[in-house]
């Protein structure tokens, strides 16, 4: 199987500050990859180093195939990103904001209709199309957001804490999308805080203060840390790491 992802002692410092601390990953095609820590642990920088817009300060990886350091510009072409801030157009309908992503991603004419037409239908927001995008409720600014990030039919997703704030109605009806997607072979790569939407994943990797310190499906990392209550305990024992790295 080939993999979306390959990194291989991935660091990244902020002068004496050390962000991502020599992480080795690999997330499989195909893959609903996700990354699971507390705030700080670096789940973030990670993320700007595999769009390309961030330069590790040490170790390798490869994105689609090409090189963080010489492909970031064929990396952004072939990944939709996607974070928890909104970061569309709020004076814009709905309709306007696909409108303008599509050609940011160089979608004109009859394949930029087509395409937005599909995606307010599979989003749900075909009657949403003429509501400007500040006047969207949370979930449903999300979803736009996220048809925004697969306009162009990226081969890998990244979601970093999408549905952070979101209400649990909208965050199931996300990762129905975040199926589909998965159903149809895309890679994605997804940051959360939520328990149970981990526990969705096919796979995940566990960070704290910028390292990885599991990599598993959710079933292995449960048994591996069911004598300390399984993955919550995981969870709580990774923010309290934090904690006292930072006293």
């Amino acid at each position: 199987m080939t993999n979306a992802i390959e990194t291989q002692g991935l660091t990244r410092r902020f002068g004496r500050f050390t962000a991502v601390d020599s992480v080795s990953l690999t997330v499989p095609e195909g893959t609903v990859m996700g990354l699971l820590g507390p705030n700080g642990a670096g789940k973030t920088t990670l993320i700007r180093m595999l769009l390309g817009s961030l330069t590790p300060t040490a170790g390798t990886g490869r994105v689609l195939g090409h090189d963080l350091r010489t492909g970031a510009e064929q990396i952004r072409q072939k990944v939709g990103y996607m974070s928890q801030r909104f970061s569309l157009y709020r004076d814009l309908t709905v309709a306007e904001n696909l409108a303008f992503f599509g050609r940011v991603y160089g979608l004109r004419g009859d394949a930029l209709a087509q395409r937005q037409e599909e995606l307010l239908t599979w989003a749900g927001l075909a009657d949403q199309r003429r509501t400007v995008a500040g006047d969207l409720g949370g979930g449903m600014r999300q979803r736009l957001a996220f048809a925004c990030a697969i306009l162009h039919r990226p081969r890998l997703l990244l979601l970093d804490e999408a549905t952070s704030g979101v209400d649990p109605a909208s965050r199931r009806r996300f990762w129905d999308l975040i199926y589909d997607l998965a159903d149809g072979g895309t890679t994605v790569l997804v940051t959360t805080h939520y328990m149970d939407e981990a526990a969705h994943c096919d796979r995940l990797a566990m960070m704290n203060a910028g390292r990885l310190v599991a990599v598993g499906t959710p079933q292995e990392l449960r048994e591996s840390y069911a004598r300390g209550g399984g993955l919550d305990q995981v969870f709580v024992t990774l923010a309290r790491g934090r904690a006292s790295s930072e006293e």
